[in-house]
């Protein structure tokens, strides 16, 4: 397996739907290969609660989630990242820190489902789906024959994920 377990950072701009759900998912999902974290550029401040209540929902621990600035993660004593996700594209299109240990990066961009609008169930349709988007990719992301695969061709696959369905047209097209 692996000396530690990888460590992941997604991204977004506000840090209150999408890189939170993604934090949330690997680490249940990867729990003992990978140690996710999410931050952004410019955080909310606070997690969306359609986002917590999704979370909750589903069974997710949500009670040490928070709303973060990437800078955060740029400090001496932070995580040394192996692999940066961007989840919209907003954060994809911004000038990120320099991050030490020179991380695999890729674009996952999807809809933004706190620019949802309409009745209270399309807004959790919105979460739902890009939960269901997310857990889609990450499952195959923790699944990868890590080991096995040559630098290039593991950042190929982080590219294929990238465009799965769902993906914005900035993710497929830095496919």
């Amino acid at each position: 397996m692996f000396e530690r377990p990888l460590n992941v950072l997604f991204l977004c701009t506000g840090n209150s739907a999408r890189s939170v759900i993604a934090e949330v998912v690997l680490n249940k999902l990867g729990r003992g290969k990978f140690c996710a974290y999410s931050a952004g550029s410019q955080p909310k401040g606070a997690v969306n609660p359609n986002t917590l209540r999704l979370l909750q929902g589903l069974g997710y621990d949500t009670s040490a989630l928070r709303s973060k600035s990437w800078l955060e993660f740029s400090k001496p004593g932070a995580p040394e990242f192996d692999f940066i996700f961007t989840v919209c594209d907003d954060a994809a299109g911004e000038t990120c820190p320099v991050w030490p240990g020179k991380p695999m990066t890729a674009h996952w961009g999807i809809p933004d489902p706190a620019a949802a609008q309409g009745s209270p169930g399309e807004v959790a349709m919105a979460f739902n789906l890009s939960a269901k988007l997310l857990t889609q990719r990450i499952s195959i992301f923790a699944a990868l024959p890590f080991e096995k695969l040559s630098a290039l061709a593991l950042q190929n696959k982080l590219r294929e994920i990238g465009c799965m369905d769902g993906a914005t047209g900035k993710a497929k097209a830095e496919a």
